[in-house]
């Protein structure tokens, strides 16, 4: 069951969502909040798997209030406004939904969050063993949880709401946010070095300008640095260099 809040100052956007919710079954509506300072009351007393968050809102916005949380649940934006989808995804939200919104556009966004509140549930479930951790990964990738040993990954890429686990021999295709797989990894052994990429360490062959080489079936893959990132990569670099 996911659990599930409606945080919006609209009575009629408020109605549409918990209609579309109650037809769910894996859905629970725990409560419909106006605006943010009472969705963020709720959050410190209720275990809240899913949040639908209206963007524009009076006294603090959604992507305002999402910026403030320490550890925010799933996120689905909800707005009248296209213009903020872009902001939207640049905070981590499983999807942005546009008013007046459909109920085939909801199940859209409601089937990522269940997948993703299952990679959640049985990476939590794996996550046991610290050793276990420090050598692989199960990830959701055609309708079955797929093992991925980290020493076989060359890059992770990241394109908008996939991850493409990139190996020597294959690649696995998986429905999660680059920030949620990021997290499952050890910092030892993989180092984000743009928005849209993560590397293995161990797989860096030369560092040439604002690029990482690795090498991929064989030839150079030159994968781009962000400005964000280089700093940190470029401290790695120099602690292990002669």
């Amino acid at each position: 069951m996911i659990r599930t809040i409606i945080v919006d100052d609209e009575p009629l956007a408020q109605d549409v969502l918990e209609t579309y919710i109650e037809k769910v079954p894996e859905l629970e509506l725990v409560a419909k909040c106006n605006n943010a300072l009472e969705a963020n009351e709720k959050l410190k007393t209720e275990k809240i798997d899913l949040m639908f968050l209206d963007i524009q809102m009076p006294q603090l916005t959604g992507t305002d209030f999402l910026k403030t949380l320490a550890h925010p649940p799933m996120v689905i934006f909800t707005t009248a406004y296209p213009n903020y989808a872009l902001e939207g995804f640049e905070l981590d939200a499983l999807d942005y939904l546009l008013k007046p919104i459909s109920f085939e556009r909801f199940m859209k966004a409601v089937n990522k969050a269940s997948e993703q509140h299952e990679l959640h549930q049985n990476s939590g479930a794996s996550g046991s063993s610290e050793s276990a951790e420090e050598e692989f990964i199960f990830v959701k990738a055609d309708k079955k949880l797929v093992k991925v040993n980290f020493e076989d990954v060359l890059y992770i890429e990241g394109l908008k709401d996939y991850v493409i686990i990139r190996m020597e021999k294959s690649r696995v295709i998986t429905l999660q946010t680059m920030k949620s797989l990021e997290k499952k990894l050890p910092a030892s052994i993989f180092k984000r070095i743009h928005r849209s990429y993560i590397v293995n360490i161990n797989r860096i062959d030369a560092i040439v300008g604002n690029m990482v080489e690795i090498q991929e079936k064989g030839q150079a893959k030159h994968i781009p640095i962000g400005k964000n990132y280089r700093d940190e990569l470029l401290d790695i670099v120099n602690k292990n260099r002669l």
